[in-house]
């Protein structure tokens, strides 16, 4: 089912879906660039910014995947999500042990586990 929905979501997004690899940073290798992205806000069913990711140091991996995310699933649901946490890769084992060191994989985990989807909105430079 989760094939089938990358699919459905690959015929609707211009970026090709990346089958993720054990390493964050070769993950994030094959990523679109963000150098025109100056941040990305999470907005809720009801319209409200509910998370915002800047590009700075310390968050630009966390901003290239949501891009990449926004690119390829359009919306941030649970199946978006799920393949976030595969290219987070090893981060992901991090997030789950120590909840709270990854606030952007942990929104990935809430949002998989059940939790209502978000819209992803790119804001340029």
């Amino acid at each position: 089912m989760l094939l089938e929905a990358r699919e459905q979501h690959l015929e609707k997004g211009p970026q090709m879906i990346i089958q993720p690899t054990a390493s964050f940073k070769e993950n994030l290798s094959r990523l679109p660039s963000i150098e025109d992205v100056a941040r990305i806000e999470l907005i809720d069913a009801d319209g409200t910014v509910v998370g915002s990711i800047e590009n700075q140091p310390g968050k630009q991996g966390s901003l290239a995947i949501y891009q990449y995310l926004h690119q390829v699933f359009g919306t941030l649901d649970a199946e978006a999500a799920e393949h976030g946490l595969a290219v987070f890769a090893e981060l992901t084992e991090e997030a789950r042990n120590h909840s709270g060191s990854h606030p952007n994989i942990d929104r990935l985990l809430e949002i998989a586990g059940g939790a209502a989807p978000l819209s992803i909105q790119v804001i340029a430079v």
